[in-house]
């Protein structure tokens, strides 16, 4: 007699796999992910995530400035200075993290932290995967949600409409990125490259591969941008001890300094890649930080700037930094070459076209985002010009990259044994002694 149940001792079928939508009926909630939000709609649960990651990020800011508003209180040159004003000035902070400027004693200040930015991406990011859900409402009010957080810190900590509109488009670029990012590595979510597929579909062959060069490219100078703040710092570590010990900081001055100055790091990285470029940066007006030239002027007490280039180290070698750019155009170049399918005699070339020019462009955006106003006088001046070191860094890419991909290309291979084949064949003169 056949049973009509399942077979004894043996579960019960489930469709349920790891990291795989599950058989409850709901294709939005992966296997893992339950909480007290089920049930709720998409856009309540972006929305969510989304200001959950706001909140992260501003108080990762705000509860330093409190702490040392806390501990600086018995001070009697603050016995004006309420609570509310050292959480006013985390939020300024926050703010201008997501390129709202701020004003501090009738002086503006513009040069945006990129560390703050990053710090609000990484949030955006970690809420979304942790806690949202892959779908296209929850993300568009993630986004919404997010942007509108920051226009309302902007309008409490009394930036008025235009820093609060300003703080709107910075919340839907920081949002954007970074809420994407999250969600689309929810288990649930489909790939990159699937969601992006209407785009990159209609996009030619040797554009697309001429772009992701561009990016792989900037990656790369990044990277040893990063090498080379190390270097400097390593070579000022004497004039960073004597900036920190004339300091004279407590244990909570010199944790608030160091929380101020991984917000700039990544600026000092992004200059430091001006530095390789040529163009070089400037520290207040009338300075000049270059591979071939360092104009030092008066620095405000800050250890990190003490780890910048002196004088000295200016010589030949330092001369050849912008042979990097070439460098990394080759790498970009071997890239094209092995990923490019070319079908005509100018896509190699083109290709190297779209990728100097992306190059060009992210770095000069990057470039821009790190320089600025740090205060009045001299300081109103900081950082590089972005058009003119993406300029630099495009001509780099390009000539590497096409040193690889173009003389690579079997086209250019054809037409160059084309022309020993006729030159062999018609023989050349030797000149009479």
């Amino acid at each position: 007699m056949s049973a009509a149940g399942p077979r004894a001792g043996r579960p019960p079928a489930t469709t349920t796999r790891p990291g795989r939508r599950t058989g409850t009926g709901d294709p939005g909630r992966s296997a893992f992910f339950t909480s007290a939000l089920d049930g709720a709609p998409r856009w309540a649960t972006g929305a969510l995530a989304a200001l959950q990651a706001a909140v992260l990020s501003l108080a990762a800011l705000t509860i330093p400035a409190v702490a040392a508003f806390v501990a600086t209180s018995a001070d009697p040159s603050n016995a004006g200075v309420a609570w509310p004003q050292a959480v006013g000035v985390g939020a300024a902070v926050w703010l201008l993290g997501h390129g709202v400027p701020v004003t501090v004693a009738s002086t503006t200040v513009t040069l945006v932290p990129l560390g703050v930015s990053l710090l609000a991406l990484f949030t955006c990011y970690a809420s979304a995967r942790r806690s949202g859900v892959a779908t296209r409402s929850a993300y568009a009010a993630a986004v919404a949600a997010y942007a509108a957080a920051a226009g309302l810190v902007a309008l409490l900590v009394g930036g008025g409409a235009g820093a609060a509109g300003r703080a709107v488009v910075g919340g839907v670029v920081v949002g954007a990125l970074g809420l994407g990012g999250g969600l689309l590595r929810r288990p649930e979510a489909p790939s990159l490259r699937v969601v992006t597929r209407p785009a990159w579909s209609r996009v030619a062959p040797w554009a697309r591969v001429g772009g992701t060069g561009g990016v792989l490219a900037v990656a790369l100078l990044v990277a040893v941008s990063a090498l080379v703040v190390t270097l400097w710092v390593v070579a000022g570590r004497a004039t960073v001890g004597d900036v920190v010990r004339g300091l004279n900081l407590d244990a909570v001055g010199g944790v608030v300094l160091a929380v101020g100055e991984l917000a700039f790091l990544p600026n000092l990285v992004v200059w430091a890649l001006a530095w390789l470029a040529g163009p070089g940066f400037a520290v207040g007006l009338g300075s000049t930080f270059s591979s071939t030239e360092v104009v030092p002027t008066p620095l405000p007490a800050v250890p990190m700037l003490g780890g910048l280039p002196a004088p000295d180290l200016v010589g030949p070698v330092t001369a050849g930094a912008p042979a990097v750019l070439v460098i990394v155009g080759l790498v970009a170049g071997w890239y094209l070459h092995r990923r490019l399918r070319p079908a005509t005699a100018w896509h190699a070339a083109a290709a190297c076209g779209v990728t100097a020019g992306t190059a060009g462009v992210l770095v000069a955006v990057l470039v821009t985002l790190a320089s600025g106003a740090a205060g009045p006088g001299r300081m109103a001046s900081v950082g590089a010009h972005g058009w003119a070191v993406g300029g630099m860094v495009a001509l780099g890419v390009l000539v590497g990259s096409a040193l690889v991909a173009v003389l690579g290309d079997p086209f250019v291979r054809a037409a160059v044994r084309r022309v020993l084949r006729v030159r062999d064949r018609d023989g050349v003169v030797p000149a009479e002694d």
